[in-house]
């Protein structure tokens, strides 16, 4: 069998070589060689060599080389197609050729081939097996490879992308519920306003029992920097909490701030200090003339950056976008706060609106900007740190039309170029006003505690029950800074300073270790008032500071000063303007005092003080008082001056730590963002020295006397009326003869060309004609009077202007249904039959707008101060917000949008007010009370309801809001047949609060409110001129003896100007008139083409009496 199978392979392979021919013919073929196998029986090897035939036959025809056959075997049989082959073969065996073929051929090589072949087997065997190995290592690993890349693969295509996905799907849901939730916060807050509003006092569905109400401290801000009104607080706490957590330990020295880590401090520590200032690339910005844009044009974004709005109570992230029209900032929060304005710090304020801006520091870094607007709306805004001069130079690069613009000069640079300290000097402006405006410009502001305003303590008397102000002892020497006021004190701060020395040469030498102005001394002054009561939960780690060290009374805060050296706060502005804040009127719980235990609430008053309202207006007295005066400088050195550095700091005792001078400390320089932030809490509880203003000696005050002479001898502005009431004499034009004078005043912010210095003086009568005089309030040719030129149309039937009529019946066309613009282009009006709301363009007498919001008709009318906004009262007893538009910086009309629609009366409205710095509309009605609203957002504030006898109707007839925010109120009582009417006036506080009343038989029938006096004309023909805050008559009435119907003020405090019912303008002015010369009054008028007949120049004096005698 095995021999079948050997022959079949052999047919079927292909070619054998050689060596393998031989090899099989000595292995296979041992039957062909006789002498290898004699021990073999004939018979087997007969058998054997028949089945070897096939296979030699075709080993030897197919697979060996024929040459070499022929050459080693001459006479091999012939194998293929013999017939006898077999038999051939079997004797050719026995051949000597064919022995000597094995032996020599054969043999040979087969046992070489077998050498070749299997005498290595076993290394063949190892190198087989192993590149076997080898193989399938490498299968392996390729294959562990590929299963690695499909697994990375399948996770970079598969996995990763859904994990992704999984994850964003995720954030997207938190983000979506978070936003879903402050949404619903943000919605609920809506609707508890709205319920307030609903369910106010005044409100629709009015609660019987209103809730007790809780204030804070308002934003809002007077024009001379004054925070005074209080708004509801909403997110009442009684922090009784705080109260019980009290660590009642007695009164330690205040707790003194953390000490600065060495390392860090000498980190931060800069060297030369450089003033701030903007790198050339910014300026480009300012020189490019093109950038501001017409308000006609669309608007374009200019500008978008991250920032965060400073507040008191919290620093909002958010978003700046400035545009060719407008400024927004969006915030950012992820929790919007009820505010002021709405739920959440976002605004939107018009670049017309803009009027200051201020480079500001924040946290020792000059990165913020301060805003200031028309309205006295304000922001203070922080940016990264090399962000902030591009914001403020492309701002500037827009040229807002009101922007009292000074580049880019440093605050130096900025206080010499306002001539503030000239006008100080001359005493053309207040010791408030001038302590305010050196603040301000020296980076003091109320939104940063760490830089709040600061002014100085005054008094040294507090125990005294009469205040003597003409008495030098009962006031601070001024020219030592607060520590060493009491010279016992002196000796040992110089001792300390001179001791002083720190090894590592990081620490400079200081006087003291704490600081006149910073956020704890703010809140230890301002803790009964929200918010500084929580601002100062929160630097107390959750609890009220000991009752001892709590600010309690006056006289004892002044006494700490003169025992502690260490104790060297100075005074905040509230100390001479704001009474509430002497007041616990949330209730606090501020614990009991350890030795007396008295109760803390209220500050306990000096006994010069009748009141809070006393204390405040004594204070500010003493401010103004001719000692303070007269040292005031010496003041200003020490804190804004040449004494605030240097040598001269050193000398007068004045040198503070160092890190809270500017520019000292760069946190930038910090690597550590951890060390950063807890150095920048720390060097903010030390308080911040203001901007250094001035390098020399600030220079003295003039003395009353000296200014009057040195205005005597200028001779270039009128006199103040009111500085000279006992020298008022009334003189006389004729407006409209005969028929009633309703309105006469002098729009206050009229623009003049070169050609014409004179204003407008605006008059309407009581058939609706409509007169602009020229008016020239003071001419050196004619003493301390006037010229006045009659506007010629008014005698030409051709070219008299009237307001578009008619009016509706049972209407008196009078002052308070009449407003000009404060720019004397406009001309608005009330009372019309079709309850509209009219806009006439004064120069033509054209009507160019009619507003018709009401239901009924327009009654009464008021423009706020800086001219945005009209008031509207109507009998449909709902008053109207409107905004006045403007287009290239003049009154161009009204918005047709509201801006906010006012309820709350039972009846008629008779007459409004509005302040918009104070954020206040207020509005009288026939129902005899006065309401408070705020304009922003529309809120009911609170309910004034005059004293008087509540069984008669007694309405409201006149109301004025003053510029500190204080109400007159006008209250009439009709006379019957049994008695006599009664008119009474009613001062209240910008908080609701009585300050005084009188009554009068007379009846008023004009009000008007400037400054501090109340101007009163009577349908008796007397004008009475009373003091503000007392209502205490100031002059004796001048007798005018024809009916007054209106009243205003020129803008520079120099003339009344009264309407009398019988056409007749009084011109009441102050001072004895010089003589006119004849050539002294030929000249004609700048730019005045009309003849001298028509101009009357004060000379006219209104005698009523001789005129009766005639």
């Amino acid at each position: 069998m095995a021999y079948l199978k050997l022959h079949s392979l052999l047919q079927t392979v292909l070619c054998l070589s050689w060596e393998e021919v031989c090899f099989l013919l000595g292995k296979l073929g041992a039957p062909l060689w006789p002498e290898l196998v004699m021990e073999e029986t004939n018979s087997s090897r007969l058998e054997t060599f028949s089945q070897l035939v096939p296979i030699m036959r075709t080993l030897l025809d197919q697979h060996a080389d024929p040459i070499a056959l022929q050459n080693h075997l001459p006479n091999l049989p012939i194998t293929n197609g013999s017939t006898t082959f077999a038999e051939d073969l079997k004797v050719y065996c026995n051949a000597l050729e064919w022995q000597s073929f094995y032996q020599q051929k054969v043999q040979p090589t087969m046992e070489q081939y077998e050498l070749d072949t299997f005498g290595r087997s076993h290394d063949i065997m190892s190198n087989f097996w192993n590149s076997c190995f080898d193989d399938l290592m490498s299968t392996a690993f390729k294959r562990d490879k590929d299963r690695s890349d499909s697994k990375s693969k399948f996770q970079e295509v598969i996995v990763d992308p859904y994990m992704k996905r999984v994850r964003s799907e995720n954030n997207r849901y938190v983000i979506w519920q978070k936003q879903n939730s402050n949404q619903l916060g943000v919605v609920w807050q809506h609707w508890r306003a709205l319920r307030r509003l609903f369910t106010c006092e005044r409100g629709a569905w009015a609660n019987r029992v209103q809730p007790e109400v809780k204030w804070k401290l308002s934003g809002a801000e007077t024009y001379s920097k004054m925070r005074l009104k209080l708004v509801p607080n909403y997110n009442y706490d009684s922090h009784s909490e705080a109260s019980a957590l009290r660590d009642n330990m007695g009164a330690e020295s205040p707790r003194s701030s953390e000490p600065l880590p060495l390392a860090v401090a000498k980190e931060a520590k800069v060297s030369d200090m450089v003033d701030d200032h903007l790198e050339d690339e910014d300026l480009v910005f300012l020189d490019n003339k093109g950038e501001g844009e017409d308000e006609s044009q669309k608007e374009k974004l200019v500008l978008s950056e991250d920032c965060e709005l400073i507040t008191i109570v919290a620093v909002v992230p958010g978003r700046l976008e400035v545009t060719t029209h407008h400024l927004y900032f969006y915030d950012g929060s992820s929790e919007k706060e009820e505010t002021e304005d709405g739920i959440g710090f976002d605004f939107k304020r018009p670049l017309s609106q803009l009027r200051e801006v201020h480079l500001r520091r924040y946290n020792l870094r000059r990165s913020a900007l301060e805003l200031f607007f028309i309205d006295q709306a304000h922001y203070f805004i922080n940016f990264r740190k090399k962000v902030r001069n591009k914001v403020y130079s492309r701002i500037l690069g827009l040229r807002p039309p009101n922007l009292f613009y000074f580049g880019s000069r440093s605050p130096q640079e900025l206080l010499k170029a306002s001539g503030l300290t000239q006008k100080w000097v001359y005493r053309e402006i207040s010791n408030f006003e001038y302590l305010m405006q050196l603040n301000t410009i020296a980076g003091r502001t109320y939104n940063d505690l760490s830089q709040y305003p600061v002014f100085p303590w005054v008094l040294c008397d507090y125990t005294s029950p009469v205040l003597d102000l003409e008495d030098p002892s009962v006031f601070r020497d001024l020219s030592k800074p607060i520590g060493v006021v009491n010279p016992r004190h002196a000796q040992n701060v110089k001792e300390k300073y001179e001791s002083f020395e720190d090894p590592t040469g990081t620490i400079d030498k200081f006087h003291y270790g704490t600081h006149y102005s910073n956020a704890a001394g703010v809140m230890h002054y301002m803790i009964r008032m929200e918010p500084f009561t929580t601002l100062h939960i929160q630097l107390q780690s959750g609890r009220f500071d000991v009752a001892d060290r709590q600010f309690h009374s006056v006289s004892a805060a002044w006494q700490t000063r003169m025992e502690s050296p260490a104790d060297v706060k100075e005074l905040i502005p509230e100390f001479f303007y704001f009474p509430e804040f002497l007041q616990n009127m949330n209730g606090f719980d501020l614990g009991r005092l350890q030795i007396s235990q008295d109760l803390v609430t209220d500050v306990v008053l000096p006994r010069w003080a009748t009141s809070r309202e006393d204390f405040i207006r004594k204070h500010r007295k003493a401010l103004e008082s001719e000692h303070v005066s007269s040292h005031l400088h010496e003041w200003i050195d020490l804190i804004f001056g040449c004494k605030q550095r240097g040598e001269e700091a050193v000398k007068a005792l004045n040198v503070f730590y160092y890190c809270t001078y500017e520019g000292a400390v760069d946190l930038d320089a910090i690597a550590n963002e951890n060390e950063r932030k807890a150095l920048e809490g720390i060097i903010s509880n030390f308080g911040q020295t203001p901007c250094q203003l001035l390098k020399e000696p600030h220079p003295p005050r003039m003395t009353a006397q000296n200014a009057s002479r040195r205005q005597a001898r200028l001779d270039t502005v009128p006199a103040n009326i009111f500085e000279h009431l006992g020298k008022l004499r009334p003189f006389m034009e004729v407006v409209s003869d005969g028929l009633p004078l309703i309105q006469a005043l002098v729009p206050k912010n009229q623009n003049h060309s070169i050609m014409h210095g004179s204003d407008t003086l605006v008059t309407v009568s009581s058939s609706g004609l409509i007169g602009t005089h020229s008016w020239l309030p003071y001419d050196k040719n004619i003493t301390n009077y006037f010229t006045f030129t009659k506007d010629p149309t008014m005698t030409n039937l051709k070219t008299q202007r009237f307001l578009a009529g008619p009016f509706s019946p049972g209407v008196e066309l009078g002052a308070q249904l009449l407003v000009v613009s404060n720019d004397g282009r406009l001309l608005f009006s009330g009372g019309h039959w079709d309850c509209s709301l009219r806009v006439t363009q004064l120069g033509k007498g054209k009507l160019v707008g009619r507003m018709c919001r009401h239901i009924d008709v327009v009654t009464c009318l008021a423009l706020d101060l800086c001219g945005i906004y009209l008031i509207s009262g109507s009998r449909d007893t709902s008053c109207i917000v409107w905004q006045v538009l403007q287009q290239g910086g003049f009154s161009s009309g009204l918005s047709p949008r509201p801006v906010q629609i006012l309820c709350g009366h039972d009846q008629e409205v008779t007459c409004v007010a509005i302040s918009t710095e104070l954020d206040m509309a207020v509005s009288g009605s026939k129902d005899g009370t006065v309401i408070v609203h705020t304009v922003r957002r529309g809120q009911f504030l609170r309910t004034l309801r005059p004293p008087g006898d509540i069984n008669l109707c007694s309405p409201i007839s006149a109301l004025q809001v003053g510029m500190e925010g204080h109400i007159v109120v006008q209250k009439s009582q009709e006379e019957c047949s049994h008695r006599k009417g009664k008119h009474s006036i009613h001062v209240y506080s910008v908080n609701g609060c009585l300050l005084s009343s009188f009554t009068m038989e007379e009846q008023i029938t004009a009000l008007h409110l400037v400054s501090e006096y109340v101007i009163l004309g009577t349908m008796q023909g007397s004008l009475h001129i009373r003091d503000l805050i007392s209502l205490d008559s100031l002059i004796t009435p001048l007798a005018l003896r024809v009916s007054v119907r209106s009243v205003s003020i020129t803008k520079e405090f120099s003339h009344i100007l009264v309407g009398l019912d019988d056409g007749k303008l009084i011109v009441v002015g102050a001072g004895k008139p010089e003589e006119v010369r004849s050539g002294q009054f030929s000249r004609r008028l700048w730019g005045s083409t009309r003849r001298i007949s028509q101009v009357s120049a004060g000379e006219t004096e209104y005698n009523p009496a001789e005129k009766a005698g005639k």
